[in-house]
């Protein structure tokens, strides 16, 4: 058996999320909302011109969370402003953040909306309770605490509704053709 095939079968071990990074429009102002709005550190930075020997000039900046996990951003002030996926709803795409419980959901509403920023939440959803919002170069932000769930019942589920979807997923995809997709 080749090295290949040993290693197709077996799963990689991922213990965990080292960073995620998006990007922003300022690094100064995501280091100011991101410390003293939802609390974190502020780790780090890479300040470069380059990127793979071109010219590329970036700050990509670092928030440690308390599980040492990080949530990153990069500025890139010589390229065309950020933009979105059309084909995507703007709710879709999102990161979300693990808090305490409603307690911290509370705090963080009365923070982020002194500052004048628009908070949907917190309410309940399938698995969390959570608020949403947008920080100050338009990503999604949540922030959640988890419900008491059934581990067994909700991988039984999981398992039932993919199967159900692969089949409904076909009415959609042939209804949005025959209107035209958005």
């Amino acid at each position: 058996m080749s090295a290949d095939s040993i290693s197709a079968t077996r799963p990689l071990v991922l213990r965990g999320l080292h960073h995620v990074a998006y990007r922003c429009r300022d690094a100064a102002e995501t280091v100011e909302f991101y410390t003293n709005v939802l609390g974190l550190t502020y780790a780090h930075a890479v300040k470069t011109d380059k990127y793979k020997g071109e010219h590329c000039p970036y700050i990509h900046v670092f928030f440690r969370m308390d599980d040492g996990s990080y949530i990153a951003f990069f500025e890139l002030p010589a390229h065309a402003e950020m933009g979105w996926d059309a084909n995507t709803p703007r709710w879709v795409q999102h990161l979300s953040l693990r808090v305490d419980g409603e307690e911290a959901l509370q705090e963080a509403k009365r923070r982020l909306e002194s500052r004048g920023l628009e908070v949907d939440g917190p309410r309940t959803g399938h698995t969390v309770r959570a608020l949403y919002f947008f920080d100050p170069s338009g990503n999604r932000l949540e922030l959640a605490f988890p419900l008491q769930l059934d581990e067994a019942e909700c991988e039984k589920r999981a398992k039932e509704d993919l199967k159900a979807w692969a089949v409904e997923r076909q009415g959609y995809q042939a209804a949005a053709i025959a209107g035209g997709a958005r």
